[in-house]
């Protein structure tokens, strides 16, 4: 071939270099450790994987867990930075007839543990806001959203608890 002839596609040595093949890292290290992990309780399997699916692609990490037991042990394990909390779940029959979880006795079990006693709260529900709103606060959670989730009200309480969580000079809750 001449010096002057143009290169084609057919001699592999002269294939320009804009049609290459570019290596690209989805997620590096560094941005995987630097995202917020969430835990999403709920027994609803549907709320589960929509929340998941919604806020993975808003950047969180999420963790899940279908009743108290898997709560309290992967908020142990994991230290998520927010837990979303359901209020309502069904008797614990598939554990053997376990302890009865319900959303209350879970944060219970949450600001009792060391390891997740300054974790935020929010708790998200069907339940009526006239009966759980005030209950649900004075328990210890900094949020409250009403099912059907409006996603862009939830996005905007865990922004706030993530923000409160990080304030510096903050007293530990109680």
């Amino acid at each position: 071939m001449h010096s002057w002839a143009q290169p084609t596609l057919q001699d592999p040595d002269l294939i320009p270099v804009s049609i290459l093949p570019v290596q690209v890292s989805v997620t590096s290290p560094q941005i995987t450790m630097n995202r917020k992990k969430i835990l999403v309780v709920d027994d609803n399997a549907i709320i589960l994987k929509t929340l998941t699916m919604k806020l993975q692609a808003s950047g969180y990490e999420v963790l899940t867990a279908e009743d108290g037991a898997v709560a309290v042990s992967t908020a142990r394990q994991e230290r998520p930075d927010v837990i979303l909390l359901d209020i309502t779940f069904p008797p614990d029959v598939a554990h053997g007839g376990g302890v009865p979880w319900d959303g209350f006795l879970i944060m219970g079990w949450l600001k009792r543990m060391e390891e997740a006693k300054n974790i935020p709260i929010i708790v998200i529900t069907g339940g009526r806001p006239e009966e759980y709103k005030a209950r649900s606060i004075a328990a210890g959670a900094v949020g409250f959203v009403q099912k059907p989730i409006n996603f862009d009200e939830l996005l905007t309480a865990i922004r706030q608890a993530l923000v409160e969580d990080a304030a510096p000079g903050q007293a530990p809750a109680a």
